[in-house]
């Protein structure tokens, strides 16, 4: 465990440098396993540490049944984990909102009630509301869809300092679309202090939610 953790940390660290000139200045460090919890420092996370953290992102975007969801208001006190992605995508997408959804049904109830999923949809012409919803569906209906215009979901990108997604046209007018697919996690002092890239398992998630819901970050 503590070898693949650091080395997830490692790929953390050289993703973010190579992709995000606003993140590259951010160093991220793996907690140290099986430290006692009562140190932030010496907590134990199977992702990567951020630091210093990011402050959680105010935009407003739509939820799947047509509501604007602000953001940052509406996730006010709760563990928030954000992620970018899109449906068509047959890797990375399903595999994280697959382990998160395992990882919630391994924690007590209360645990659960201090979550919220947030998926931005980066294929806003494809991923209807409809669509959306439905593939959430197959995972957990709380997860909380959220689409836009191509501007706004941008815009909400630039806010969370995620790299931009980018579109590679294929042929007979296909496309696919390359973004960000690491799992921020804010927690309720509203910054995001550890990342999480693919690979996290549903027992991984099962071991850090229990932290970050009773998680409180000394000032630095």
């Amino acid at each position: 465990m503590k070898l693949r953790a650091l080395c997830a940390s490692c790929t953390i660290a050289a993703f973010l440098i190579a992709a995000s000139d606003r993140l590259s200045a951010a160093s991220l460090t793996k907690s140290v396993p099986d430290a006692p919890h009562s140190d932030r420092s010496q907590a134990t996370y199977r992702g990567g540490l951020i630091t210093p953290p990011l402050a959680k992102p105010q935009f407003t975007l739509t939820d799947t049944s047509g509501t604007p969801f602000d953001f940052r208001l509406q996730t006010q006190g709760y563990v928030t984990l954000l992620l970018l992605g899109y449906p068509h995508r047959p890797d990375a997408c399903p595999s994280h909102m697959a382990a998160i959804a395992s990882g919630l049904r391994q924690v007590p109830q209360d645990v659960r009630n201090q979550v919220k999923v947030v998926f931005v949809t980066a294929d806003p012409v494809r991923d209807s509301p409809t669509v959306l919803r439905a593939w959430l569906n197959h995972f957990d209906t709380r997860f909380i869809g959220l689409t836009g215009d191509a501007n706004t979901i941008e815009a909400a990108q630039r806010a969370a300092r995620i790299p931009v997604a980018s579109k590679a046209v294929l042929a007979n007018k296909r496309y696919e679309l390359a973004h960000a697919s690491f799992v921020l996690a804010y927690t309720k002092d509203n910054m995001a202090h550890v990342i999480y890239p693919g690979g996290i398992t549903p027992m991984d998630w099962a071991h850090d939610l229990s932290f970050l819901v009773n998680e409180k970050w000394s000032s630095d």
